[in-house]
């Protein structure tokens, strides 16, 4: 019997503790947390950030062309009419780091059709259009109709036989000449000279 009344009166006496102890406490809330478990998240906001890929700036690698790039006035080109006219062949060569006539030098050389292609070549410097500014042929190892035998040099790696292309008068400059060649020699200068000079009815 008293254990009968002592259980009445806990439950009058104590409802609401009773309640509360039936739920679950604050800090155990049936809502799935953010994260699982061993370091897994839930997938909100759970990608961490790879690495930023590196900007074309960062990873681009100089690729000037001597003759190619550059403003107007350095890029290597045909001579027009009128710079052809006022060329003067001369032989004066200069190992001084600038093309000289009498010199073979490199630089990229535009294809005929001047659609934007091109290729480095050996060019022989043959005279002056300004102080920056020279007019050359370039060089082949592949004998065409009409190419002037120039012997062999330094130029050419493989020291082939070069011939020069009479037909296109370049105009190269100093900011377009990516090195300094090899000199030719007088007699095989005045030969070429010669030959495009009477290609293109100049005055020699």
């Amino acid at each position: 019997m008293w254990t009968d009344l002592a259980r009445k009166l806990l439950d009058i006496l104590l409802p609401g503790e009773k309640r509360r102890s039936s739920r679950p406490t604050s800090g155990s809330s049936s809502r799935p947390t953010s994260r699982t478990s061993a370091g897994q998240s839930s997938g909100r906001g759970s990608a961490k950030p790879g690495p930023s890929p590196r900007s074309h700036a960062d990873t681009a690698v100089d690729t000037h062309v001597p003759g190619r790039d550059g403003d107007a006035d350095s890029i290597t080109r045909d001579l027009t009419p009128a710079e052809a006219k006022s060329l003067r062949f001369e032989y004066s060569p200069r190992r001084d780091g600038d093309p000289d006539p009498g010199e073979v030098v490199w630089t990229w050389v535009p294809y005929a059709e001047n659609d934007g292609r091109g290729k480095d070549r050996p060019v022989l410097i043959l005279g002056r259009v300004s102080a920056t500014a020279l007019a050359g042929c370039y060089l082949s190892t592949k004998q065409h109709r009409d190419f002037v035998p120039v012997g062999t040099g330094g130029w050419d790696p493989q020291h082939r036989p070069s011939y020069l292309s009479p037909e296109r008068l370049l105009r190269v400059t100093h900011s377009g000449m990516r090195r300094e060649g090899h000199e030719i020699d007088r007699e095989t200068f005045i030969a070429a000279a010669t030959v495009v000079a009477r290609t293109h009815h100049l005055r020699g």
